[in-house]
């Protein structure tokens, strides 16, 4: 029976979770073993009829797993009980199968194999985010809404400034995820400790073909396993992107709270349950589960790292540690990004609430714009600091809206009128570039998109 959460197909996406079921990493071994044939005999190591035979055995049509796992239990070795499956499968021909290699040629390509199909998919969910945010920057530009620091209000923004904020960090990722997968998506045919003295005189040829048959390349150079600073980066670029994803869904759940009101994740009224004993409840919990799910995706972290110390050429510390991290940080990242897509998606967006929360202070929020207004008018700046700090605190205790207090102050009220400190408390004026960066960022955006071959 499943044990583990993604097995009960409670977390992961169909499409990851195929990727990583033991029926597809089987059949990328045997793709291996088929392709490694194949290499023999184009360099003329093997007959050709004897390759045409294990490649058309391989396959799990004919390789069945059960048969593979009856090996297993007997020798104890997962690889080679695939390799004399497809042996019994492939007839007198199977005498050739695997010639010249070591395991993890073939666990080491099929891994880059499944990769390359999960990095495909991830950079999908990527760029689906990253147009997700794009519209919702250009359609919230002008909504306004307080800026907060150390969970304050600090100065006003727009919703779209926050959406164009988060578009271009997924932006960067996507970046940084092209660029890993060249060093990632890798494999090997290099034989015990690297050497390629078991594959002949033609091993790199033997090892070119063999990736060019599966659509990948080979690397640069390797002991018995492709060296675990390449996974090791991948799992910490797919920890960093977890990260990004809690970032978002944490600022979501902090503007869900009542006193906020600003944004709430969807929430499906018909038939949703908020809570077992509470019945008003409406729980950010799909945001929730994003958080948790990227505190694992970031333990993740350490044995990746880990795996990069191996001793001599080979040991076999990575292979336990690597069936959980690789699969696991996949698939929990592809399925964090199908729900935070969602999310922003079909976000709920309470504007007339954005409005009341900027009245909260009375206009205290707009003490920097006044203060600039003072400084254009000849007042040093520090002294304008000193007089305003002063007057928000007045305001504050008075509980007095702050035009008042700056009104009766007699130093504001000799420097500015009336309506030049309605305009100054005026949250709109007080902008400054960030409709300019939106479009900037937007056009930035769909310029990288295009490139990447991705309609606007």
């Amino acid at each position: 029976m499943p044990i583990l959460p993604i097995d009960t197909g409670r977390y992961g996406t169909p499409e990851m979770r195929r990727i990583f079921e033991e029926e597809n990493r089987v059949q990328k071994m045997l793709d291996v073993e088929a392709a490694l044939a194949w290499a023999h005999a184009e360099v003329g190591n093997i007959p050709r009829k004897d390759a045409e035979r294990i490649v058309a055995a391989a396959s799990l049509k004919h390789v069945r797993l059960r048969r593979i796992k009856e090996i297993e239990r007997e020798i104890k070795h997962d690889v080679m009980a695939i390799v004399r499956a497809l042996a019994e499968a492939s007839g007198s021909s199977g005498a050739y199968v695997h010639l010249g290699a070591t395991s993890y040629d073939i666990v080491d390509t099929a891994t880059a194999l499944q990769l390359k199909e999960a990095l495909e998919l991830i950079e999908r969910r990527l760029n689906d985010f990253e147009k997700v945010l794009t519209e919702k920057a250009l359609r919230h530009k002008e909504t306004l809404m307080m800026g907060r620091t150390h969970g304050q209000h600090a100065l006003p923004i727009t919703l779209g400034f926050k959406f164009a904020v988060w578009m271009r960090e997924v932006s960067r990722h996507i970046e940084r995820l092209r660029q890993c997968r060249e060093r990632v998506v890798v494999g090997k045919i290099s034989g015990a400790v690297g050497t390629q003295a078991g594959l002949g005189e033609n091993a790199m040829r033997v090892q070119e073909l063999v990736m060019q048959r599966l659509g990948i390349k080979a690397a640069d150079i390797s002991t018995q396993i492709v060296q675990r600073d390449r996974h090791a980066e991948l799992v910490c670029l797919l920890a960093l992107i977890a990260s990004s994803l809690e970032n978002f869904a944490t600022e979501i759940r902090e503007l869900q709270r009542p006193e906020i009101g600003e944004l709430a994740e969807p929430f499906e009224a018909e038939r949703q349950v908020g809570s077992s004993t509470m019945p008003h409840k409406r729980n950010p919990e799909t945001c929730e589960r994003i958080c948790g799910l990227a505190r694992i995706v970031r333990s993740l972290m350490v044995p990746a790292l880990e795996n990069v110390v191996t001793w001599h050429e080979r040991d076999l510390t990575q292979s336990s540690a690597e069936r959980f991290i690789i699969p696991e940080a996949c698939v929990l990242v592809d399925y964090m990004l199908f729900l935070m897509t969602n999310i922003v998606a079909n976000l709920y967006v309470n504007e007339e609430r954005m409005r009341k929360n900027i009245e909260l202070t009375q206009g205290r929020a707009m003490s920097e714009a006044i203060m600039i207004a003072l400084t254009k008018k000849g007042m040093s700046r520090q002294e304008a600091h000193e007089l305003l700090r002063r007057l928000t605190l007045k305001s504050e205790l008075e509980k007095r809206p702050f035009k008042e207090v700056l009104l009766e102050d007699k130093v504001v009220s000799k420097k500015l009128s009336e309506k030049e400190i309605d305009d100054a408390l005026n949250p709109r004026n007080y902008l400054g570039t960030a409709l300019r960066q939106i479009e900037l960022m937007v056009k930035k955006t769909m310029k990288e998109r295009r490139e990447r071959g991705l309609a606007d």
